[in-house]
């Protein structure tokens, strides 16, 4: 018995629209599947990132603890020590990808916290910054704005500070921190600064409690340059190359540099040895790139903890760098 065109054409749009059904649900079903399996290579990526810092946490351990022993010498933190040379890229597990890990001495870096110290300005870390704005050819007053960004009053540093009221003028606005920068990032907020500007300084200045020493050992030829006025980066660029073999022993050694030539470094207090590292831990995980940031500090007991991570930061490719790029 032949089916009425009606009851044929009715069929036919239950079976278009089951059709249309089944493909959404097949379509989601999908789309969940590779979700899970994002969130699961995600998971997967950063476990092996906190892996490469639980490696950086061990290297630190141990260069203090040989560091510590078997020699009469007192203990140095400097740029050819396993800690700070290239690290190889580790393969994971049947060949999904790579884990490497960059271990940096912040303490070889201007701590712009140094500005301020005990709600009071200093005024030697502060020539040392502009020292250090004037090698790098940034013509901007940022030393006086920092400073207004990290005390308490509200009265500006000099012709050029800014405080709330300055600020408060801004789309959005805002106020000054009035403590000091947990993070590099922060200095993007200070008064009329130009991302040309953070590129530029980013690579030689830190955010460490205000009275972190800079490492000589680990500081490059630009940061060294900034001591004093009549240290050229050429006579800081022979530093650089004096320390290459096993670094300064002691301040004293560095202090004898023909380089120096009398000069009294004034700024910064001044070290051998570091306890704040920052620790890159770079993975690729099959179509994934993902980089951990890390901030070390390493205690005197041997312990080495975690102050922050920050998975914020591009990843980007490990090399090799020589003394001079440090």
């Amino acid at each position: 018995m032949a089916m009425p065109d009606s009851q044929l054409i009715t069929v036919l749009l239950v079976v278009a629209v089951v059709t249309v059904v089944c493909a959404g649900m097949i379509a989601r079903q999908q789309l969940s599947i590779r979700a899970t399996a994002n969130g699961q290579q995600a998971r997967q990526a950063l476990h092996y990132a906190l892996g490469g810092e639980a490696l950086a946490q061990s290297i630190l351990r141990r260069d203090l603890k040989l560091s510590g022993s078997g020699t009469a010498l007192p203990a140095v933190d400097h740029l050819l020590e396993p800690w700070a040379l290239p690290q190889p890229a580790y393969d994971l597990d049947e060949g999904q990808g790579q884990v490497q890990i960059r271990i940096e001495d912040l303490a070889g870096r201007f701590n712009l916290n140094s500005l301020v110290q005990d709600q009071q300005p200093n005024k030697a870390a502060i020539a040392q910054f502009r020292r250090l704005l004037l090698r790098l050819q940034i013509s901007q007053p940022y030393a006086e704005r920092l400073v207004d960004w990290l005390d308490t009053d509200q009265q500006p540093t000099g012709e050029f500070g800014a405080e709330d009221s300055a600020y408060q003028l801004l789309d959005p606005p805002y106020r000054t921190a009035g403590r000091r920068l947990e993070d590099l990032s922060e200095l993007r907020l200070l008064l009329d600064m130009r991302d040309e500007d953070f590129q530029r300084l980013a690579p030689y200045v830190t955010a460490l409690p205000a009275d972190t020493p800079l490492n000589v050992n680990t500081a490059s030829a630009m940061v060294l340059s900034s001591l004093a006025d009549s240290l050229s980066p050429s006579a800081a660029e022979a530093l650089v190359q004096a320390r290459q073999k096993s670094g300064f022993r002691d301040l004293a050694a560095f202090m004898a540099q023909p380089a120096l030539g009398g000069v009294q470094p004034k700024g910064s207090a001044l070290a051998v040895t570091s306890e704040f590292f920052q620790v890159t831990s770079e993975v690729r995980l099959a179509d994934r790139r993902l980089a951990l940031v890390s901030r070390l500090r390493r205690e005197d007991s041997g312990d080495v903890r975690v102050l922050q991570r920050n998975l914020g930061q591009p990843p980007r490719l490990l090399r090799q760098t020589d003394d001079k790029e440090r």
